[in-house]
């Protein structure tokens, strides 16, 4: 995933859910998928889709200590 891609997605996620603070980073092993941060707290990755048509997909996991 190329940088310009990267903040394409970066874009499209912080307008999607209305929060500036978002921001993803590539990640140094793997090539094609990027981390996504909300300030400086890590959420989840951004991986291509696996058939190669441009799609992407956001995985995000929510630990049950982070629920009230």
């Amino acid at each position: 995933m190329d940088e310009r891609m990267i903040r394409k997605l970066e874009g499209h996620l912080r307008g999607t859910f209305a929060n500036a603070r978002i921001a993803l980073t590539p990640r140094p092993k793997q090539k094609d998928s990027a981390e996504v941060y909300v300030g400086e707290e890590f959420v989840g990755v951004v991986f291509e889709d696996e058939d190669g048509d441009g799609s992407f997909m956001f995985e995000m996991a929510i630990l049950a200590e982070d629920l009230p």
